[in-house]
């Protein structure tokens, strides 16, 4: 959910928007929700179950903004070979796939 859908969500007399912003990141710090971009210039953030890290990917519609998310990733000894091609250690990925969903073609 983006900030805004959660504001609209609540009542305007629970809760100002800034006291939104606010929780949200402090939950983001504590490891309860994920934010991800997709580059629509909002901010989107997923709950998040005890012990989950929040990795998966998603599709995006350019038209709705509609997301899906996605269970498949990349494999493991991919990820590793581009890691030692380039001399990187430590790496991890994020992956966000852009086009036109079903219900907007």
């Amino acid at each position: 959910m983006s900030i805004k859908e959660l504001f609209a969500g609540l009542g305007k007399k629970d809760c100002d928007l800034a006291t939104i912003y606010r929780s949200m990141h402090l939950l983001e710090e504590m490891g309860i929700v994920k934010r991800f971009d997709f580059g629509d210039g909002g901010a989107r953030f997923e709950l998040l179950d005890e012990g989950d890290d929040g990795h998966h990917h998603h599709l995006v519609c350019i038209e709705c903004s509609r997301v899906v998310e996605i269970e498949e990733c990349f494999p493991t000894e991919l990820e590793q070979r581009i890691a030692r091609a380039n001399g990187f250690k430590r790496v991890t990925h994020r992956l966000e796939l852009f086009g036109v969903c079903p219900r907007c073609q």
